[in-house]
């Protein structure tokens, strides 16, 4: 239920506001100050969030709820069940237009990303955060909401999946990547760009809605199974024994964070090939930040059984091979997951 006095807007005599829901889960847009530069992630209710950002009552009449109050780095499957079960929810209902959820920095990639495959639904549904916690000398968090609510509101969101607005940019979520770990320039989308620039109140697009959008994926609804995956990033002298290590944990599934063109050392790639052969499932991504892992280029991914993670990075390739792995552990459909999403 939403909190008592949450309501951030209200009736406009000359248009009729549409009502958003918002899901908070904590943050360092919910950051308390802890002395000098250290804050606490979350400790900040979603109500007070509301209380920071003027202008607000212009755009749309807002529904809170706390759905979780940790930093982003502390993220579990147990708390993304719940986003996404609440958030399918409120898209279900009629009466709501769109959702926005507050979320941490470090890992709302892998959230955004998360619903915009578990989601079923063509409303909008935004995502934002903050480089600096609240109390901070040019705290982000007030102008980030806003944006939030302003594309939210805004009709040319519907259909588009769900977005991450921050820093005045709106990026889809399976293009944004955090790149820096400091500043408010911290986000991009390598090779694409943001689909939209946030001017006030005004919402810019750059581009037609994407292919990839939340009433088609296969994984929706989602039954909140995950298969056990890991990933590994690769290195110079890199230690087979790591991917023999990593088998003893159970996984399900290994995400390779590969140098250059999703490689590693020979010695790597024959252990990854025995994990294959034992069913586990081995996915080739590149640790570099940007550019596309092609099957068969540098690596013989036909013959050894790997698949290509494309131009998913490797945190979010790792989101897309254990929702896969409910369904089908075969390469082949495997790769097509990753043509597809």
């Amino acid at each position: 239920m939403p909190e008592q006095g949450c309501l951030a807007g209200k009736a406009d005599q000359h248009r009729e506001l549409p009502r958003i829901a918002l899901l908070a889960t904590g943050g360092t847009i919910a950051g308390a100050p802890a002395g000098n530069l250290a804050y606490k992630a979350g400790a900040l209710p979603a109500q007070a969030l509301l209380q920071a950002v003027p202008g607000l009552a212009r755009l749309a009449r807002i529904e809170c709820e706390q759905v979780a109050a940790v930093g982003s780095q502390n993220m579990t499957l147990d708390v993304w069940r719940a986003l996404a079960a609440r958030a399918q929810a409120l898209c279900d209902d009629d009466g709501i237009a769109a959702l926005v959820v507050t979320h941490g920095t470090d890992t709302m990639e892998e959230t955004a990303y998360l619903l915009s495959l578990v989601l079923r639904t063509d409303k909008p549904v935004v995502m934002t955060g903050a480089m600096r916690p609240a109390g901070a000398l040019g705290a982000d968090g007030p102008a980030n909401l806003h944006a939030a609510v302003a594309v939210a509101a805004h009709p040319g969101a519907r259909g588009r999946g769900v977005l991450v607005a921050v820093n005045d940019q709106v990026f889809a979520a399976r293009d944004i990547q955090k790149s820096a770990a400091n500043g408010l320039c911290a986000w991009s989308s390598p090779g694409r760009g943001p689909c939209a620039h946030v001017h006030g109140e005004q919402v810019a697009w750059q581009a037609p809605a994407g292919r990839r959008h939340t009433s088609a994926s296969q994984f929706a609804p989602w039954s909140g199974q995950m298969a056990r995956v890991g990933v590994l990033y690769a290195h110079a002298d890199m230690d087979p024994a790591w991917v023999r290590a990593m088998l003893d944990t159970g996984v399900q599934g290994m995400v390779l964070a590969g140098v250059g063109d999703g490689n590693a050392t020979d010695a790597v790639l024959h252990e990854l090939a025995r994990a294959v052969r034992q069913g586990v499932a081995v996915v080739r991504a590149t640790r570099t930040g940007s550019g596309a892992v092609r099957r068969n280029v540098e690596v013989d991914d036909q013959a050894l059984g790997f698949v290509a993670a494309g131009d998913l990075n490797p945190q979010k390739a790792r989101i897309l091979l254990a929702l896969a792995l409910t369904r089908d552990a075969s390469p082949g459909f495997l790769q097509d997951c990753y043509a597809q999403y």
